[in-house]
């Protein structure tokens, strides 16, 4: 395996990933991962960190927290999912991207351990994350998970604290039916004596989370009471929720370094500090281009309340989707006045345009399909006039998609 883009094509090819194959590449489970940190001399405990789940917001708290601890001094690492241009976005020292001759020599080294023991996409660049966090001595790591999280690979970390963004009916096919049941898999993350924030109290989930605590022993703490305002520099509405949530986890670590004014530093420089990606991401004007990750229920519903702030002429919304999405559900939120251009992301769960065509049939609002999100993408701005609004939205891989395409790079 010679170079940086060998290394990705095998990771790719032999490994089964979530994000690109769906419900085949999903192993549940811990014993894999306990054992793949063995094998590298348990790296995860070589440095303290903050664990982060949650159904929507769970990416950008994660920035923000590492944003903040980058303000303060520390040396900070970051682990997120899913990449949007470079799967190095998903291990960061201080904002900065592992350096792909890292990543070709984990994966050297390494090799004949993840074949032999069949690991995950996801169980091995998690053990990538903590291996260069401990290789580089971080001072903190702020580590997001990646799906649900009592057997998410992640949940192998004791941490300074867990903290839980929201719950909604998201990949109900893994993680139960109700509110109730998908915060069961959240409130996994929740370990012995270790305080726990959660973003938002609702009906359903917060006994499950109040359960939790109880038998854990851990502190639970709600970001609802986090009385002060605080600005960001990420854009859209829903990210209030996401900033007092921050700011609570910030206000129960309690760490000396970390006063209000650092706190509102490190919000207000989210995407310098961290180089955050595709949230309420505008990347043109006249017509405004605006590129957004959101894909679920819950999302849009922010979504739609951050369209009715926006001032614009008219709307043209670029969408594709993956499988397993209630898409006729969705539609049901989004204006019906609004010009719509589907097309479909290049990935095998992607949301096949045949499919698209027959659950969105009979619909009022008015659809254009496309071949490619590109073509969509040109038909919207050849249609919009300098004062509309394009949105460019429904799932992180339409998003990764047509960034690339602006930016005229490929992985």
């Amino acid at each position: 395996m010679k170079d940086y883009s060998a290394t990705l094509a095998w990771l790719y090819e032999q490994l089964p990933m979530y994000q690109r194959q769906g419900g085949a590449a999903y192993r549940p489970g811990l014993e894999a991962m306990f054992a793949l940190m063995d094998y590298l001399g348990q790296p995860q405990k070589d440095f303290p960190s903050i664990h982060i789940a949650g159904t929507n917001g769970k990416g950008s708290t994660s920035h923000m927290m590492a944003s903040v601890l980058q303000e303060a001094g520390y040396r900070v690492g970051l682990y997120t999912s899913p990449h949007l241009l470079d799967f190095r976005e998903r291990i960061k020292l201080n904002g900065q991207m592992m350096p792909k001759a890292a990543v070709v020599a984990f994966v050297q080294q390494h090799q004949a351990f993840f074949e032999a023991n069949k690991c995950s996409f996801f169980e091995m660049t998690v053990a990538m994350a903590f291996a260069y966090f401990a290789a580089q001595k971080v001072d903190i790591a702020v580590i997001e998970v990646g799906l649900g999280g009592r057997l998410d690979a992640t949940n192998i970390i004791h941490p300074l604290l867990s903290v839980i963004t929201n719950i909604g009916l998201d990949h109900t096919e893994f993680l139960g039916t109700t509110l109730a049941e998908i915060a069961a898999e959240k409130a996994g993350i929740i370990k012995t004596e270790v305080p726990v924030v959660v973003g938002k109290k609702q009906k359903e989930t917060t006994p499950v989370f109040t359960a939790m605590a109880i038998q854990k022993k851990a502190p639970l703490y709600f970001a609802e009471t986090q009385g002060d305002i605080f600005e960001s520099d990420l854009k859209g509405n829903y990210q209030i929720e996401n900033i007092r949530t921050v700011a609570k986890a910030v206000e129960v670590l309690d760490l000396p370094k970390i006063s209000k004014n650092i706190l509102q530093n490190g919000l207000r420089h989210v995407v310098a500090n961290t180089g955050l990606l595709g949230r309420w991401q505008q990347v043109s004007t006249h017509p405004r281009v605006v590129l957004d990750v959101v894909h679920n229920k819950e999302g849009f519903e922010w979504v739609i309340q951050q369209l009715k702030t926006e001032n614009y002429a008219s709307l043209h919304l670029v969408m594709g989707f993956v499988a397993g999405r209630d898409i006729r559900a969705l539609f049901e939120l989004l204006p019906v006045e609004a010009q719509y251009y589907l097309s479909t992301p290049k990935l095998p769960r992607a949301y096949p345009l045949k499919a698209l065509k027959i659950h969105l049939d009979k619909v009022p609002h008015t659809l254009n399909y496309f071949e490619s999100l590109n073509a969509a993408y040109e038909k919207a701005n050849a249609k919009a006039t300098p004062d509309d609004l394009i949105l460019i939205c429904g799932s992180n891989f339409t998003v990764a998609e047509l960034l690339a395409f602006f930016q005229g790079v490929e992985e």
